[in-house]
């Protein structure tokens, strides 16, 4: 839990870097990433050489070697704890001639966040701005699992611009949703194909520790959890070691965080490995073809990254899993040969179980484009019957550039403590969201299209060309309203018209 002491110690320091010099919130992020990554390595010394004196055995695992570097500076002055001690200037100098010289070379913990640790640049501009920097980050509390992973999103949020190719930052509200929707279990096999900050996969992590406890208990399950059970892509340097240092912030040790242009390199080795995918990919236009994987284009024949993505889901998730995903609202109604040939796969030859309809701006300041969100399973064999449709109106938050809340904490969750009134579910449908999510194949079965959730049969969908806009089938009751007879009308204007006259008439006796 975040207190505001530690809040207001992350915003010095994120100061610091602006009036220090590095305005790009991308490049505050990473240098931030890489001296936190400098202080883990420093713990896991640290640990190793406890554990060493208590069983009075040599050391199995040594981080630093023993000894100096190859321009003749001693390996423990590369330390953390050493380094926060040194004066500026030498502390600027070991940092930039020895530090990261080191890492680029030592292949880390042999860990993915030391993976891409291998082309880490060093740009913090002066002295005196990495020692206020190193102070600042040393006395922020890392002890503690969940403190050091609020800390880290803490400061994602403040990454408030899109990136070159569509990516934002996804809500962590609308990300958790998603997480409940999908009910992650011990055995699932996770994976993000436009990870980011991996930001779902964490959420994914944190639901499991919350409801299934007893998967860190199982040495199997927890080998699992920590080895086996996390899969990022992401093509940008950057993202990914943001999202492994979130990852490891969170307390997962050795998630699958890796290099991939998921549309553009073919899925051998991946296709059908996944059994649940949470994703909200960047929906940057057109590609070529050929930059397509040809894999891809042998499930759909299109350039449009949103239709690709798609078909890149069904490719990697294996029979039986299911996804829950973002698109923009285009691919629910879009009238192309492409667009139609996928929701009719999604629809015939999988399952489709509900389609989301996400707020207008609740992507807001990084885009404004309306979204819905996708939940499918994949079957093969069909499976559709009836589709779940939600028109979401508020999820909790203004829907403008500033996006503040609306309700008070407590009743800004998926789960508040009381049942939200009337006036606070028009602020926040969430809650709402779930409860009717559960109860799909049941009373949901029994609502009218009038309503703000409703069940529409295959045969519906099938006659409508496949559309799965919420327009298409919901039903608006207009009201009724009695007017007057228009003889009442015109005698009403007649005698407003007389009352006019005679006050004009006064009006000139008072000018005369």
């Amino acid at each position: 839990m975040l207190t505001g002491e530690i809040r207001s110690q992350i915003d010095s320091i994120w100061n610091a870097f602006w009036s220090g010099g590095i305005s790009n919130p991308l490049e505050v992020m990473e240098q931030i990433t890489y001296l936190l990554f400098l202080r883990r390595l420093d713990d896991l010394h640290t640990l190793e050489e406890n554990k060493s004196q208590t069983l009075k055995k040599p050391m199995e695992r040594r981080i630093f070697p023993e000894g100096n570097d190859a321009r003749g500076r001693d390996y423990n002055d590369l330390r953390w704890s050493r380094f926060k001690h040194f004066a500026a200037g030498e502390m600027y100098e070991v940092v930039n001639d020895h530090v990261f010289p080191f890492l680029r070379g030592m292949g880390g913990d042999g860990s993915t966040y030391a993976l891409h640790m291998k082309d880490a640049r060093f740009t913090i501009p002066t002295p005196a701005l990495l020692a206020k920097v190193v102070d600042m980050l040393d006395h922020v509390p890392m002890e503690d699992r969940d403190t050091k992973g609020d800390l880290y999103e803490y400061m994602l949020g403040k990454i408030a611009s899109a990136g070159q190719n569509g990516q934002f930052r996804t809500p962590r509200h609308i990300i958790r949703l998603m997480v409940e929707l999908t009910a992650p279990n011990a055995k699932d096999v996770i994976c993000d194909p436009a990870s980011g900050t991996c930001g779902f996969l964490v959420a994914a992590g944190e639901y499991l520790r919350e409801k299934h406890p007893e998967i860190l208990r199982d040495a199997v399950s927890r080998e699992h959890f920590h080895h086996g059970m996390f899969h990022g892509y992401d093509f940008d340097n950057t993202m990914l070691r943001i999202g492994s240092m979130n990852m490891a912030l969170h307390g997962v040790d050795n998630p699958d965080i890796r290099y991939k242009d998921s549309l553009a390199q073919d899925h051998a080795g991946d296709e059908e490995k996944y059994s649940l995918i949470l994703a909200n990919p960047p929906f940057a236009g057109s590609l070529d073809y050929e930059n397509t994987a040809k894999d891809l284009q042998a499930i759909v024949k299109t350039k449009k990254t949103e239709l690709l993505f798609l078909a890149l889901f069904l490719r990697l998730l294996k029979p039986g899993g299911r996804a829950a995903v973002i698109v923009p609202d285009g691919v629910l109604f879009g009238s192309s040969k492409a667009h139609k040939q996928l929701r009719q796969m999604l629809v015939e030859e999988q399952k489709l179980d509900a389609v989301i309809s996400l707020p207008s701006g609740c992507f807001k300041p990084y885009a404004g484009v309306s979204t819905a969100i996708l939940l499918f399973t994949k079957t093969n064999s069909g499976g559709t019957d009836n589709v779940w449709f939600y028109d979401m109106k508020a999820d909790g938050w203004s829907l403008d550039d500033k996006r503040q809340p609306l309700l008070p904490e407590d009743k800004l969750g998926l789960a508040p403590l009381h049942i939200l009134n009337a006036e606070e579910h028009a602020k926040n449908n969430r809650p709402d969201v779930l409860t009717r999510w559960k109860l799909r194949d049941r009373s949901e079965r029994q609502r009218a299209r009038t309503e703000q959730s409703f069940c529409v049969p295959l045969a519906d969908i099938v006659a409508n060309g496949y559309d799965l806009s919420i327009n298409r089938y919901k039903e608006v009751v207009h009201e009724d309203v009695e007017h007057l007879p228009p003889k009442e009308i015109l005698a009403k204007l007649a005698k407003l018209e007389g009352e006019i006259q005679a006050g004009m008439k006064v009006l000139e006796g008072m000018l005369q």
